[in-house]
């Protein structure tokens, strides 16, 4: 019979049963408009130890290898987004979300659960919410080709509601063995209440940041062109996992922090880490969610009962509110706002591993079966529902399928300025270039030629093109790409125009001499939309701040000028996507 040979069948048949299962059913699950990761969880169930129960524990066991690094790519990727410079038009909204979710959703959780704990244990319930399944957030956003504001929210916000799951999950567990082993919380229980979680976070810190410096530093001078970075940076992602197994620290952070430190070290280090993943990324992401559907059991599901139930809610209604209120404090887009929320549901990757940590503590043995099963629980219904609500939520913010190159990409959210004030265009100029120079991690020995350029071509003609619109530009020296920023002034720039009006944005563009074809298809994009549309330039200059503002350029009622290119980006015959507004 064919069972009882699968079951004697080695890590490579597994691995290979395993492939084909997710893809085939990952596939169907697309064709009925499911999230392929839907589809792999549950052929995962099917086949696995609530199902048909082809394979033996130890035969999965082997495998393990294999999943931890699918999740360490994943949280690399993650940590990969966390380019402060690019984020830093966003500091407001995740410095609002990072307050709420590390208060509301665990005081949800207590709420719902004290009638059955003690606050001391239900801590440990309300820390562990807080976490976001990254692997699956990552996979949905590749699969639904999603980009914008909202999704670099959503990236962002994982990272960082992890990494305050890791931090207040050891405070609570820190408060709760002391209760359960009779200490009264004083004396060392003191000091480790203190110290322990940062000890955690600085060790990954250390670990991935580290490596991050160190493979830096290879990159630039031994590991030079775009495939030898490739393999350091699969490199250091396997090192990064074994040296923090080998001192017992959280492998997601720090290939976190390996991902964050490469990205902020190198320009476009985290498009290199997009494309390193992009080479398998199917075949990785069907084996981690067939996998992870294969451990899912319910067996637990009548002892967690009303517990797991309780959970799931507060978790649910915790979430739901705390990005409702940080993005309303924030002052978000209303996409963002709506959808963020339901977004945040998945949950798996490190809730798990500290169910494992719970587990493997003798102090808390007296509460580890109970919270292993009512965890489980929970984490097994969040991976069938979660996906569905986070496509349902990406499709509706309308940053689905937008993942495409497109006329006016250069101009991202941290290129954009909705404050500028100065009385002069050389002021004006100055700023800007400053600002053009940050966002793109560009030398600082950049700025002096590059506005020396701009003020030598200002001073031959006025780049004030009237209706508001002043698009001074300059020779990118060594550049290989167009980059740009936007500077908007509500209150207006008295400038000299043509038609006498103030200036109210002000769009700073640096070009490599090679791209001269794409310079004159931007200027006639802005001159045609910013300077003709009144509709779009009052909305434009009246932006509150700059995810606004890139919501109005970038968004659907952008598609006239701001079209999706070729995919070979051939400048010289670029065509647009869909016509020209009337």
């Amino acid at each position: 019979m064919l069972l009882p040979e699968l079951r004697e069948a080695d890590s490579l048949l597994i691995l290979g049963v395993v492939i084909l299962a997710g893809v085939i059913a990952g596939s169907l699950a697309k064709r009925i408009k499911l999230p392929s990761v839907t589809g792999q969880v549950l052929i995962g169930v099917l086949i696995g130890h609530s199902g048909l129960d082809l394979f033996p524990e130890e035969k999965l066991r082997a495998l393990q290898p294999v999943t931890v690094f699918a999740l360490g790519l994943m949280t690399f990727t993650i940590g990969a987004h966390l380019n402060f410079n690019r984020l830093r038009g966003a500091g407001k909204r995740l410095g609002y979300l990072l307050i709420c979710e590390a208060i509301l959703v665990p005081l949800a959780v207590i709420v719902f659960l004290l009638p059955n704990f003690e606050l001391r244990e239900s801590a440990l319930y309300a820390a562990l919410a807080i976490s976001t399944a990254p692997a699956t957030i990552v996979a949905l956003v590749r699969e639904t080709r999603s980009r914008g504001v909202f999704v670099k929210t959503l990236f962002a916000a994982v990272a960082l509601n992890n990494l305050v799951c890791v931090v207040l999950f050891e405070v609570a567990r820190t408060v709760a063995r002391a209760h359960l082993t009779g200490d009264s919380g004083e004396g060392p229980h003191v000091v480790q209440f203190l110290v322990g979680p940062g000890l955690q976070i600085l060790t990954a810190l250390a670990i991935g940041g580290g490596l991050g410096f160190v493979m830096h530093l290879l990159t630039r001078r031994v590991l030079v062109g775009q495939r030898r970075q490739a393999t350091a940076s699969v490199l250091s992602l396997l090192l990064c996992l074994g040296i923090a197994g080998l001192f017992d620290v959280s492998p997601l952070l720090a290939c976190m922090f390996l991902g964050l430190v490469q990205a902020n070290l190198t320009r476009h280090r985290e498009h290199l880490v997009d494309s390193v993943f992009e080479n398998f990324q199917q075949t990785i992401l069907a084996i981690f969610f067939t996998l992870a559907g294969m451990h899912l059991s319910f067996e637990h599901a009548a002892e967690a009962g009303l517990l797991a139930g309780l959970l799931l809610t507060g978790r649910f209604l915790g979430k739901l509110v705390a990005a409702e209120a940080a993005m309303r404090l924030a002052g978000a887009p209303d996409y963002v706002r709506k959808n963020l929320g339901p977004a945040l549901i998945p949950q798996a990757g490190v809730a798990v591993g500290l169910v494992v940590v719970v587990k493997d503590d003798p102090q808390l043995s007296g509460i580890a079966d109970l919270f292993t099963a009512v965890v489980l629980t929970v984490v097994t219904i969040n991976e069938i529902i979660g996906p569905l609500l986070t496509r349902w939520a990406l499709g509706r913010s309308g940053e689905a399928g937008r993942d495409r190159t497109r006329l006016l990409d250069f101009i991202g959210e941290e290129s954009i300025v909705t404050d500028l004030k100065a009385a002069s265009m050389e002021e004006a100029i100055e700023q800007l270039t400053a600002v053009l120079v940050r966002s793109h991690q560009l030398p600082r020995s950049t700025i002096a030629p590059l506005r020396s350029s701009v003020l030598d071509r200002e001073a031959q003609v006025s780049t004030v093109f009237g209706g508001g619109l002043a698009i001074p530009h300059g020779v990118l020296e060594d550049g290989k790409e167009m980059i740009g920023v936007m500077g908007i002034s509500r209150e207006g720039l008295d400038l000299p125009s043509p038609d006498g009006k103030p200036v109210h944005c002000m769009v700073l563009l640096a070009t490599p001499s090679g791209q001269r074809d794409r310079h004159l298809e931007v200027l006639a994009a802005l001159a045609r939309t910013v300077g003709a549309d009144e509709d779009f330039r009052e909305r434009l200059f009246d932006a509150r701040s700059p995810a606004h503002a890139y919501d109005l350029l970038h968004g659907e009622r952008a598609d006239g000028f701001n079209y999706f290119l070729q995919e070979d980006e051939d400048w010289s015959t670029v065509r647009r996507s869909s016509a020209d507004p009337a």
